[in-house]
């Protein structure tokens, strides 16, 4: 991206474009799974997650090159009601490439997940600190709010594997304690007052990693499947389904970054499926995790495509 953004769009990248890292690395993570458990090529998962590496070191040159140049716009952007949340989607990122990285080297994936972790328990209560302090107006709640609950959810997924357990623990205590009054909040918002802008719209399937990817969380840390395991990865596809039977909604809007909310929420939905599937492989869960697999997929390559030629086009950033 740094090589392709014209001077006159970099003070118009958005801290989003870190949401790339979160839906190609997703996707990666999500198919992996699904070669160890469903028998899928391992091929594919790799290839996203190297690709997810390629888009973090290019949203990083050009987000680094802003601060640099238009180091206001960034702060700006930090102090942000609305945009602030999305700061989270850097250490986010890095989480997710260090679980990707950790098979074929630990201590490097280690590094990265503590960098990953520290700046995410840093922004989070940067952010809860500042919702308490600082009087929000309701119509600017938005689900992009549980990006930075979502970040502490997924700290354990690397964590429990690396024997951090009671840290682990901690993070995910931190994103479950904070996930269902915020819930309650955005549920709230969207219900009883106007709906949000288009721009804003593909953020509702931020509320499908929570219970997704704490599932997955829940259960690397217990080992086993309880009943509040089941709530939360069945919780999790009935808001699938739900915002499925909405996409009327979505299919009109025009393209934005915010597209990329798209893509990590259904990629998170599908690795808790397929993780499901490992517990209850006789039952529905096989056929739910590969059919989310494969929607998770079209989702990312469609979005990426559009990035990709938006770019080209010079027509990605710009004021909003």
């Amino acid at each position: 991206m740094a090589d392709h953004a014209p001077a006159s769009s970099l003070p118009h990248v958005p801290v989003t474009i870190f949401a790339s890292v979160m839906g190609l690395a997703g996707l990666g993570l999500a198919w992996r799974k699904g070669h160890a458990i469903l028998g899928l090529p391992d091929v594919v998962s790799e290839v996203f997650l190297a690709i997810a590496g390629l888009a973090f070191i290019a949203a990083l040159l050009t987000y680094a090159l802003k601060a640099m140049r238009y180091p206001q716009a960034v702060v700006g952007e930090f102090n942000h009601p609305v945009r602030s949340a999305f700061f989270s989607t850097f250490p986010i990122g890095v989480l997710l490439l260090a679980a990707g990285l950790y098979p074929y080297s630990a201590s490097g994936a280690f590094a990265l997940w503590v960098a990953g972790a520290i700046l995410q328990l840093v922004l989070t209560i940067r952010l809860i600190v500042r919702w308490m302090v600082h009087k929000q107006e309701i119509n600017h709640v938005n689900a992009a709010w549980f990006i930075p609950i979502v970040g502490n959810i997924i700290v354990p997924i690397l964590g429990a594997r690396m024997g951090m357990t009671e840290i682990s623990w901690f993070f995910l205590s931190v994103g479950m304690l904070f996930w269902l009054p915020m819930l309650t909040i955005i549920l709230y918002r969207v219900i009883f007052h106007d709906a949000l802008p288009p721009r804003l719209m593909p953020t509702l399937f931020i509320l499908l990693p929570p219970p997704s990817i704490g599932y997955v969380s829940y259960v690397g840390l217990t080992g086993n499947v309880d009943t509040f395991a089941q709530v939360l990865v069945n919780g999790a596809l009935f808001l699938t389904l739900v915002l499925l039977a909405k996409s009327k909604s979505f299919v009109g809007l025009p393209f934005a970054v915010s597209w990329w909310a798209f893509t990590f929420p259904l990629d998170a939905v599908a690795l808790a499926s397929i993780e499901h599937a490992h517990r209850f492989p006789g039952g529905m869960w096989p056929v739910v995790g590969t059919v989310l697999l494969a929607l998770a997929s079209l989702v990312v390559v469609l979005v990426s495509v559009r990035t990709v030629a938006s770019i080209a086009a010079g027509s990605l950033f710009h004021p909003e």
